[in-house]
């Protein structure tokens, strides 16, 4: 018996057999995958991907060294960019590839992978790459001071403006560190470290060390910390939490924080006598260093402009030369990659890396 006719308001339709509801679904699918298909050529056609200039060999002049989650190394210099070697390739990327600027005093990742620069020379702002294109992050000025575990710190351009920048995966937020109790100087931010507790250490030149745990700040101003030299502020450079929770602002003092010791003093740290300048005398500047960093032997590690690399192991200090066809050499930093080797920037001298004995120059 043939299928009957409905009449629907007026209109025959004629009922679909199954066989044509299957040519009718099918249809349908290859139109939704040919337009999904589509969809996603014209997405990837909108991406650009960002090839930078593959050299031979890595800049004279590194200010940084970092490693990411993916084992590629970044090299910031002081004025041609940043470099990354993933073992096989070196690959210069600069301003004419998206960089914001190509002096690079920062380098710092996020949970996604992301790679953020920042630069001295650049107001306002830093640089995100997210691997196939340099994004520019502008700031906006704050007041909203809060400490996220995502959040990414930043020092602010130099100009005595004591701010920072705190970038929450949103926005990137300008903020003004407020002046220490009795000191009125104008400053800058050195240095940013956080500590094993999640708080934030910013240090300034010339008016100490600032912690900022989330709610409160909290200044040491101690005169190793903010003593003028030569005529000028060394300036806290860089901090470095130990085995034992003590900080290290300077070499002449380590610091104790919120220990009984210094809450009963009424104060949340107590400042003790250490090892001196790094050469083992009291009154020596080589206790100004530019860079530290604590090795997986608990090893302490202190870098000089123009006097080397110094260990200290918590009872003997051990003096490293960093020299270049046989002659000393200035340096600007020390990094400690994901396999615990330790690796040098320097002033016009490229990369050094740490083979156990000596620290000898990279080469790609």
């Amino acid at each position: 018996m043939p299928p009957k006719r409905r009449h629907i308001a007026g209109a025959s339709v004629q009922p679909t057999t199954m066989k044509q509801n299957i040519l009718l679904f099918l249809t349908i699918l290859t139109l939704l995958t040919s337009c999904n298909g589509q969809t996603s050529d014209q997405q990837q056609n909108t991406i650009q991907l960002i090839k930078g200039d593959t050299l031979k060999e890595l800049g004279s002049s590194i200010m940084v060294i970092y490693q990411d989650k993916k084992n590629v190394y970044w090299f910031g210099s002081w004025a041609t960019g940043v470099y990354q070697y993933d073992g096989k390739s070196l690959i210069n990327f600069t301003t004419k590839h998206g960089l914001l600027n190509n002096r690079i005093d920062e380098i710092k990742e996020d949970k996604f992978g992301n790679i953020y620069f920042g630069s001295a020379n650049a107001t306002s702002a830093i640089s995100k790459f997210n691997g196939n294109t340099f994004t520019t992050l502008r700031a906006v000025p704050s007041d909203e001071w809060k400490l996220e575990s995502a959040d990414r710190w930043f020092k602010y351009s130099y100009g005595n403006t004591g701010k920072v920048y705190r970038y929450d995966g949103i926005t990137l937020f300008e903020l003004q560190l407020p002046k220490p109790p009795n000191l009125s100087n104008p400053f800058d931010v050195y240095s940013i470290y956080q500590d094993s507790k999640g708080s934030i250490w910013f240090g300034t030149n010339p008016v100490g060390v600032c912690r900022y745990d989330g709610k409160l700040f909290e200044w040491i101003t101690e005169e190793d910390v903010t003593e003028f030299r030569d005529e000028g502020a060394n300036g806290v450079r860089s901090i470095m939490e130990d085995k034992n929770g003590d900080f290290w602002f300077n070499t002449e003092y380590r610091y104790s924080v919120y220990n009984s010791a210094a809450l009963k003093s009424n104060k949340f740290y107590i400042r003790h006598e250490s090892i001196g300048g790094l050469d083992g005398k009291k009154e020596s500047d080589l206790d100004e260093y530019l860079s530290s960093v604590i090795d997986d032997n608990n090893n302490l590690w202190f870098v000089t402009y123009l006097d080397g690399v110094w260990k200290y192991d918590g009872t003997k200090i051990t003096h490293y030369a960093v020299q270049d066809n046989s002659k000393d050499i200035s340096l600007f930093s020390i990094y400690k990659d994901n396999d615990g080797d330790l690796w040098l920037g320097t002033h016009e001298n490229g990369a050094f890396k740490f083979n156990g004995s000596t620290f000898v120059k990279f080469k790609p």
